[in-house]
């Protein structure tokens, strides 16, 4: 069993959904010394959060902002937290509700995601820094390496 965990920044997104599969994937490589394994990838933020879901149609990120603003409405009277903005305590909301982390099987020295699945950051703040993340990785080496 081998262990790999490394800590990344992400550039600043704007306000939304963005597929970050393909950013994570080039900050551990040693993911193709893995056979058998897990990728755990953790967001160390309260504001923004982490899901899997289409990677294809990019209306489909749309649409999640879209409705996640329905869900979770800015400027709500009983909002008692709003010392950052509008957007502050809808942010805290959306992150709990969507989750800090994802985990993903790794299969061969590969994601093993479904054909039509990515992951993705989701900046939930109007004018977010960048974002810190920890990747972690453990399974079994190939041993045909």
């Amino acid at each position: 069993m081998v262990f790999y965990q490394k800590e990344i920044r992400l550039p600043p997104y704007s306000r939304g959904f963005h597929l970050i599969t393909d950013e994570i994937m080039k900050t551990i490589p040693e993911i193709s010394d893995i056979d058998t394994g897990m990728l755990q990838v953790f967001i160390k933020h309260t504001s923004a959060s982490l899901t899997i879901n289409e990677n294809a149609d990019p209306t489909v990120r749309t649409d999640f902002e879209s409705h996640m603003n329905i869900m979770v409405p800015e400027n709500a009277p009983y909002y008692i937290h709003n010392y950052e903005g509008s957007d502050d305590m809808p942010a805290h909301i959306k992150a709990s509700l969507m989750g800090a982390s994802v985990q993903i099987p790794i299969t061969r020295g590969r994601l093993n995601l479904g054909i039509w699945q990515g992951i993705y950051l989701c900046e939930h703040r109007n004018h977010a820094s960048g974002r810190n993340m920890v990747i972690s990785l453990f399974g079994n080496h190939d041993s045909t390496k």
